[in-house]
């Protein structure tokens, strides 16, 4: 189900494959226990841009989930790293609980766009002074551009669709920084010490879950839970390795099918 045939990391979405909200996604308490239990190492990798990396942690340690600061990988990182590179002083859309991660970061007299999911902050005002800096000839970072996610009561907007409309306005292409970029996925898997080809990427999001690992070189289980909608794995070519419910029969699948072969 790799590339090499030999399967030594699994990586996993967070929101809408293990919880959504403070909802645990049913049996994925246990499943995550039983993967840990197989010969494979974990690494928890997310597009989430509501809170900072330890408020994550937190709120999945009080689900219930065994998960430490080490194991999670996210966009946040991501997108500090390149402002860091670029020594660049950003405009953040980004909710304050996400700022922490962010600490240290000049943003006085900004002169770059960073765009993740800030649903507090989008509206007409900062996004036209956002527009104006990229006029003057600012970066556009997208911590990512996801069309939408889950919520407890239903679909909603993600980051995406307010980049894209200020690629439109002002002929700027953002640097996306988080899934489904091939980086993303690459810088992941090398924290654990194994290549690509030997990894699996378990998501709801079948383009920036599965789509962009299957891109980076990975397999890619699709579980029908968080966004996940009918049809969705009809949506990206070559489609997913496979598709599960749920992410409890995704482990299952790799625990007793995957490694067992």
């Amino acid at each position: 189900m790799t590339t090499t045939g030999r399967l030594s990391a699994v990586l996993v979405d967070l929101s809408g494959t293990l919880h959504v909200e403070d909802t645990v996604i049913p049996g994925a308490v246990e499943a995550l226990r039983r993967l840990r239990q197989c010969p494979l190492k974990v690494k928890f990798v997310t597009n989430t841009t509501k809170e900072s990396k330890q408020m994550l942690v937190d709120r999945l340690q009080k689900l219930g989930f065994d998960v430490q600061p080490e194991e999670v990988f996210t966009s946040l990182t991501a997108a500090r790293n390149l402002v860091e590179e670029l020594k660049v002083r950003p405009m953040l859309f980004v909710q304050d609980s996400a700022l922490p991660d962010f600490e240290g970061i000049d943003t006085t007299n900004p002169n770059a766009v960073v765009i993740g999911l800030a649903p507090d902050k989008f509206n007409y005002r900062p996004l036209n002074d956002a527009f104006r800096l990229l006029l003057e000839g600012a970066p556009l970072i997208a911590i990512h551009k996801a069309r939408y996610y889950k919520k407890s009561d239903g679909l909603s907007l993600g980051p995406g669709p307010f980049v894209t409309g200020l690629e439109y306005a002002t002929d700027v292409t953002a640097t996306v920084v988080g899934k489904p970029e091939t980086t993303f996925f690459r810088e992941a898997v090398k924290t654990l010490g194994c290549a690509p080809e030997d990894a699996l990427m378990i998501g709801d999001d079948v383009r920036d879950d599965v789509g962009g690992a299957q891109v980076a070189g990975m397999a890619g289980i699709l579980v029908k839970t968080g966004k996940y909608r009918p049809g969705d794995e009809e949506k990206i070519n070559p489609p997913p390795t496979t598709v599960c419910d749920s992410f409890s029969e995704a482990v299952y699948y790799i625990c007793n099918k995957i490694l067992k072969t």
